[in-house]
């Protein structure tokens, strides 16, 4: 497998009063096509800031990021939101699919955006959703769907467009247990059958069962990648158990603090701006 992603001592430094905080602190990983990994740590290890920044939405204070053999940070913001567009697909814990737009035009507004919504563009947003058990709902409103069948609508819009690379931020906080497990177990065979590089942050280890690999973050730094099919399985079980704690290695407080980021929500205006300007 070829490396879709990678980092290499990737830095984020925020200015606070007359000090700083190191959001992400020299992160250096890699993903390859057609593998599915998991991030995972407390509130405040620095996961949602460094997705942001594999996003393009934020610019690392140090290091790189390659993706699909491209350093985004030496691109212009133009560059980076055409590169976001067409290389990078995003789910999010909220969906946020347009209320406005079916099943199949929500999973057609990605192609639209790139200019390639012709026949053929169409016909593979449909086998899409038919894959994901949605061939009887492709006219449906998002308020007439189920939460599972909006989060698969939000997966089939991430993979519509043949991204490098995909990005998913706590895609079950919303769910259930049932359609969360459904959910990912989609997302990760889609990522394997597509050969897309993709990973998953969230909260709910029991999620981890489904990932080729497991980074472990706290305050800002990755602290243990795990790449064992029977260690990955533990913790995994230890989720369901809540035990998850036992599993992280204690390390001391850090002086300054901890520092939590933020995507901004996927709504119609911001997949707008993912668009550079015609104007």
């Amino acid at each position: 497998m070829t490396t879709a992603l990678e980092t290499r001592s990737v830095t984020k430094t925020y200015g606070i009063g007359s000090g700083s905080i190191k959001a992400v602190d020299q992160v250096s990983i890699h993903v390859r096509s057609g593998e599915f990994v998991g991030l995972v740590g407390p509130s405040g290890a620095g996961k949602t800031t460094l997705l942001a920044m594999l996003a393009g939405l934020l610019v690392p204070t140090e290091g790189s990021i390659v993706i699909d053999g491209q350093e985004i940070g030496k691109m212009s913001e133009a560059q980076r939101s055409r590169f976001r567009r067409e290389k990078i697909g995003f789910t999010f814990q909220a969906n946020n699919l347009v209320p406005f737009l079916s099943a199949l035009e929500n999973v057609e507004l990605m192609l639209r955006l790139n200019g390639k919504l012709d026949r053929a563009g169409r016909a593979r947003a449909k086998e899409l959703l038919v894959r994901l058990g949605l061939g009887g709902r492709l006219n449906n409103l998002p308020r007439q769907l189920s939460g599972g069948q909006q989060q698969r609508v939000a997966i089939a819009r991430a993979l519509i467009h043949s991204p490098a690379l995909v990005l998913a931020d706590e895609p079950t906080a919303s769910l259930d247990t049932e359609r969360a497990f459904q959910a990912v177990e989609t997302f990760s065979d889609l990522v394997h059958e597509q050969k897309r590089a993709g990973i998953m942050v969230t909260h709910d280890l029991r999620m981890c069962q489904y990932a080729d690999r497991v980074i472990q973050m706290q305050d800002g730094v990755v602290r243990r990648v795990i790449e064992d099919r029977q260690e990955i399985n533990a913790l995994a079980q230890a989720g369901k158990h809540e035990l998850a704690p036992a599993l992280v290695p204690a390390v001391e407080p850090r002086p300054n603090g901890r520092f939590r980021g933020q995507l901004p929500a996927m709504t119609p205006g911001t997949l707008a701006s993912i668009t550079p300007s015609t104007r």
